[in-house]
């Protein structure tokens, strides 16, 4: 096993870090790296199944996750996923332990499931870029939220889901409320206008701690979406409303809802922010989403994620 620790992180300590390797090393030859960066992790992740290591285990957030999946999809080595960060959606989606200690106790146990990404194709500053993402891809007003979250680590760090919450509550008053649609948006065909898009990867998923966001009020078997037509504040708060309460999005509160699509094509201009798991990756005047199925194996419980709906 390779384990890749984010310091930074957190939930992240010493001790609790020894007490991590300790524990992984009663089942597995363990190697342990702090990587300097997300670009290292993802170099150090893909290198290592290049090598044929078994599992590459990340102790941190969804950045070093995130990261870490694109360095091992589509490999034969698994990722295993010990969180330490300040919302870990990820693991919360797959049904893992919340305590880091724990995490690592059940790696041994459980059996590595082939799990679905979402493939990310884009054009940034003209450059074509591949990206996959575990478990949301956001373009738009989703995407400004990250990136002002991430201009302040300490209160991000510090507070959360209520950072977010602010974050977002400033976006949407400041720049997004009245905004005109500027994403021209083609789902498997159907097209449609609007200012901002997320793509839900697997369900439901959330930044706002133990509050899920529900685009669809039963699991979808492959991706789904929500298209934001506008952001005036009484349209956004319904959106929002109805995703935390688990009610229909209908079109009357400005926002279209697309399941199970094979393909989801953005053209923005001017060019728009976008973000995959949290990770602002920058502008995009261009960009398609496509289901990646069993593209990456996940340690973690199949019963606790990724469920067929019923029928």
């Amino acid at each position: 096993m390779l384990l890749l620790a984010n310091p930074s992180a957190s939930g992240f300590t010493g001790a609790l870090f020894r007490t991590v390797v300790s524990t992984l090393s009663e089942s597995f030859d363990v190697l342990a790296e702090w990587p300097s960066g997300p670009e290292e992790t993802r170099e150090r992740s893909a290198r290592a199944a290049d090598d044929g290591i078994d599992v590459v285990a990340v102790m941190g957030g969804d950045g070093v996750v995130h990261h870490a999946a694109n360095g091992v999809a589509g490999t034969a080595a698994a990722l295993a996923i010990i969180p330490a960060g300040t919302t870990n959606v990820a693991s919360r989606i797959f049904g893992l332990p919340r305590k880091p200690g724990h995490a690592a106790e059940t790696i041994a146990v459980l059996p590595s499931v082939p799990t679905r990404l979402a493939r990310i194709e884009s054009t940034r500053d003209g450059e074509a870029t591949v990206e996959y993402a575990t478990f949301a891809v956001g373009v738009g007003f989703d995407a400004d939220v990250v990136e002002r979250a991430d201009r302040r680590p300490h209160s991000k760090l510090r507070f959360g889901g209520v950072h977010y919450a602010e974050s977002a509550t400033s976006a949407l008053l400041q720049d997004w409320r009245g905004k005109p649609a500027n994403l021209r948006v083609d789902v498997d065909g159907v097209r449609v206008d609007g200012v901002a898009m997320l793509t839900q990867v697997h369900h439901p998923y959330t930044y706002f701690g133990r509050v899920p966001l529900h685009i669809t009020r039963r699991p979808v078997d492959g991706l789904a979406a929500v298209v934001a037509e506008d952001l005036e504040v009484h349209r956004a708060a319904a959106i929002f409303g109805r995703a935390v309460l688990r009610r229909p999005m209908s079109e009357r509160s400005g926002a279209r809802v697309f399941e199970r699509f094979a393909r989801l094509a953005i053209d923005a201009d001017p060019a728009t922010p976008y973000q995959a798991d949290g990770e602002h990756l920058g502008l995009t005047s261009h960009l398609e989403v496509t289901p990646a199925d069993a593209a990456i194996l996940i340690v973690r419980d199949p019963g606790k994620c990724c469920v067929k709906p019923a029928g």
